[in-house]
C-alpha cells in the first residue's frame, strides 16, 4: 500500500505540480524598451573573499540608464569594504548596529534604501556576479507584463564533489516546494523569490510597508514575496545571466547551509517536522526500499514511483552540467537532506539556533 501510494502521489507530482522537475522558466538576455534609473543595494557582512568581483561585475553593467552600487557594510571584522576597492558609481555605506527584532541582511537592506532614491531597486547578494547584460535582462523583465517583482535562482556554485552530488537537488527540493510556475501564475497562492537578486519598484516595496514589514524573517526572500504577491504578479526563473560563487568544498559545508534554515523553514514547528520527514520518506524512500525487499505488485509499483522521481530529476542535472546516470541516487540525496533538516530541529532545541556570520538566529528562548 505504501508503494502505491508513492505512486499515486508520483503521478500527481509529474503532471498536476506546476511541471516543477522542467527547471524553467529562465530569464534570457534582453534590453527594456525604458531605462529607469537603479539602485543596486548590496547587503554584505564579511564578505572580502567575494566582493570585489561581484562589485566589478555590477560597475560593468552594459545599461543604457542610470545606475548606482551601494554597498552597505554591515559591521564586517574582515576589510569586506576596502576589497570593495572604490569607484565613481559605488556608494560605501558603513552599517549602523542591528537593532532587537531585525534580521541582520535585512537590516543592512533597509539602511541602503533609506540611503537611496531611484525608483527601482535591485537587491543582489554579495557573493554573486553578474552578466553584463543582467541588469537590462531584470528590468526588461519587469516591465514585460508588469509585474511587481522579479527575482531568480541563480546559478549555484558547482564545482566540489559536495556540490556536485548535493547542489542540484537543493534546486530541484526549492523548485518542488514552490514551483515556478505557479509562483508565476497571478491566480495561485504560491508565492516564492530566490533572494540573490531581486528586482523591485519602490513604490511596490513601499506598498506593503517596506522592509519593516518583514524585519524579522530569517527567510526573507519568501516572506517578501508572499507581501509582494499580495498586491500584484511576481516572477520566479532560473538565470544564466547571474552565478554564485560561494563555495561548500565540503559535505558538511552544504549539511551548514540547509541546516541553517530548514527548521525555520518548518516554522519551529515539531508537526511539521515529523510531516516532512514522512513525506520525504514516502516519496523518496519508500520506493527504493521496496524495489530491494519488496515483491510481486508492491516492487512494480515501486519501480513505477522511483522511475518518477529519477526522470524529474535529470532537467535540474542537466542545468548543473551532471550526468543523468546520477538521477537513480535521488532517494540518498534526500536522505542527506532529511538528515540535515533533523539537525536543524536538534540545534533549536538545544538551544543553538542557526549561525551566520558570527550571529546566531532563532535558537529557542
Amino acid at each position: 500500500m505504501l508503494a502505491l501510494l508513492s505512486l499515486l502521489i508520483w503521478l500527481y507530482l509529474f503532471f498536476a505540480h506546476g511541471r516543477f522537475w522542467v527547471s524553467a522558466p529562465e530569464l534570457t538576455a534582453a534590453v527594456p524598451t525604458e531605462f529607469p534609473d537603479v539602485d543596486v543595494i548590496i547587503p554584505a557582512r564579511d564578505e572580502a573573499e567575494t566582493i570585489g568581483p561581484v562589485i566589478a561585475s555590477l560597475l560593468a553593467q552594459d545599461y543604457a540608464g542610470k545606475f548606482c552600487v551601494t554597498l552597505v557594510d554591515d559591521n564586517s571584522t574582515d576589510g569586506t569594504a576596502a576589497a570593495a576597492g572604490k569607484a565613481a558609481r559605488l556608494l560605501l555605506l558603513a552599517g549602523r548596529s542591528k537593532p532587537a527584532g531585525w534580521s541582520g541582511k535585512l537590516w543592512a537592506l533597509q539602511q541602503g534604501i533609506a540611503a537611496t532614491s531611484a525608483p527601482v531597486l535591485l537587491l543582489v547578494d554579495a557573493d554573486i556576479v553578474h552578466d553584463p547584460q543582467h541588469l537590462a535582462s531584470l528590468v526588461a523583465r519587469l516591465l514585460q507584463a508588469r509585474v511587481k517583482m522579479v527575482s531568480e535562482m541563480v546559478r549555484l556554485n558547482c564545482t566540489s564533489a559536495a556540490e556536485r552530488a548535493l547542489i542540484p537537488a537543493f534546486v530541484y527540493f526549492f523548485q518542488m516546494l514552490y514551483p515556478f510556475a505557479k509562483v508565476n501564475n497571478p491566480l495561485s497562492t504560491v508565492a516564492a523569490a530566490a533572494g540573490g537578486t531581486v528586482l523591485i519598484r519602490r513604490a511596490t516595496l513601499e506598498s506593503i510597508g517596506g522592509i519593516d514589514a518583514i524585519k524579522s524573517a530569517l527567510i526573507d526572500d519568501i516572506a517578501l514575496a508572499q507581501a509582494v504577491k499580495k498586491v500584484g504578479p511576481i516572477y520566479l526563473g532560473h538565470s544564466r545571466l547571474a552565478t554564485s560563487i560561494r563555495r561548500y568544498p565540503e559535505f558538511a559545508d552544504v549539511w551548514g547551509m540547509i541546516s541553517r534554515t530548514a527548521f525555520t523553514q518548518l516554522r519551529f514547528s515539531a508537526v511539521l517536522l515529523a510531516v516532512t520527514i514522512m513525506g520525504l520518506a514516502l516519496i523518496f524512500l519508500v520506493p527504493a526500499w521496496t524495489i530491494l525487499f519488496g515483491q510481486g505488485w508492491s516492487r512494480v509499483f515501486a519501480f513505477a514511483a522511483f522511475t518518477f522521481a529519477a526522470i524529474s530529476y535529470i532537467p535540474t542535472l542537466q542545468r548543473y552540467g551532471q550526468s543523468r546516470s546520477l538521477a537513480p541516487a535521488l532517494p540518498l540525496i534526500a536522505l542527506f537532506y532529511m538528515a540535515a533538516t533533523v539537525g536543524s530541529a536538534l540545534n533549536y532545541w538545544c538551544g543553538r539556533g542557526a549561525r551566520w556570520k558570527n550571529r546566531a538566529y532563532g535558537a529557542r528562548s
